[in-house]
C-alpha cells in the first residue's frame, strides 16, 4: 500500500509542476531589469543642425547626470522606448519603403552603453525613415520639427 501511495504521490507531484510554467508564464518579455540598468552612459555628438543644438555630450542615467540639458526627462524617455528584446537604436531595417523627403544635413553618432548593451548607432535626416528614427530618439537628439 505504501508503494502505491508514493507512486500516486509522486505522479501528483509531477503533475503539479508540468502546470507550473503555464500558470506562470507572463504574456510578454520581462521588463528590463534594474542590474541592466545600472551604469546607463551615452555621448551624443550632432553635426549640423543648428546653432545651439550641434555639439558633444554626455547622458548618465541610473543615476541621472552628463553635460545633456535635461539627464532625468532623457533618461525617462529613453527608459519608455526600452523594451526587452528590443533596440531602441536599431537602424532602419533594410529594404524599407521610405519617403524621399530631405530632413536636412543634421547627422549624430550616439555611442556608450543601453540596458546593459553597447551601442553604435549613426543617424541622419536623408529620408522619411530616418527622419522618424531621429525623431523618436527626441529628447536624446536635438528636436529639429517637420522637414
Amino acid at each position: 500500500m505504501s508503494c502505491a501511495v508514493s507512486s500516486l504521490t509522486a505522479v501528483s507531484a509531477l503533475v503539479s509542476l508540468a502546470a507550473v510554467p503555464a500558470v506562470a508564464a507572463p504574456g510578454g518579455p520581462p521588463p528590463v531589469r534594474p542590474e541592466d540598468r545600472a551604469g546607463d552612459h551615452l555621448t551624443v555628438a550632432v553635426a549640423h543642425a543648428g546653432s545651439g543644438k550641434d555639439g558633444t555630450y554626455e547622458l548618465f542615467c541610473h543615476p541621472d547626470g552628463g553635460s545633456h540639458l535635461d539627464p532625468a526627462g532623457t533618461c525617462r524617455a529613453l527608459d519608455g522606448t526600452t523594451e526587452w528584446g528590443r533596440d531602441p537604436f536599431a537602424p532602419v531595417p533594410p529594404g524599407s519603403v521610405c519617403t524621399m523627403i530631405y530632413g536636412g544635413p543634421a547627422t549624430a553618432h550616439v555611442t556608450g552603453t543601453w540596458a546593459g548593451r553597447p551601442v553604435d548607432a549613426v543617424y541622419d535626416r536623408s529620408n522619411g525613415c530616418e527622419i522618424g528614427r531621429w525623431d523618436r530618439m527626441v529628447p536624446l537628439l536635438p528636436g529639429l520639427g517637420s522637414a
